[in-house]
């Protein structure tokens, strides 16, 4: 799970980078909200005591 969770929050966060630089403003909202989605799924999975690697 914490594989998956590392891969969406790298999605999310070069979807915030286009979104907040103006390239697609419109993504701006979608790129927020998935950032913390992904966010806080990376650190429950941490607490989990999973392995990244």
């Amino acid at each position: 799970m914490l594989k998956w969770t590392i891969i969406f929050i790298v999605l999310a966060i070069i979807a915030a980078v286009f979104g907040f630089g103006g390239i697609a403003a419109g993504a701006a909202g979608i790129a927020k909200v998935l950032f913390f989605i992904f966010l806080i799924l990376f650190v429950i999975s941490l607490l989990r005591g999973k392995k990244i690697l």
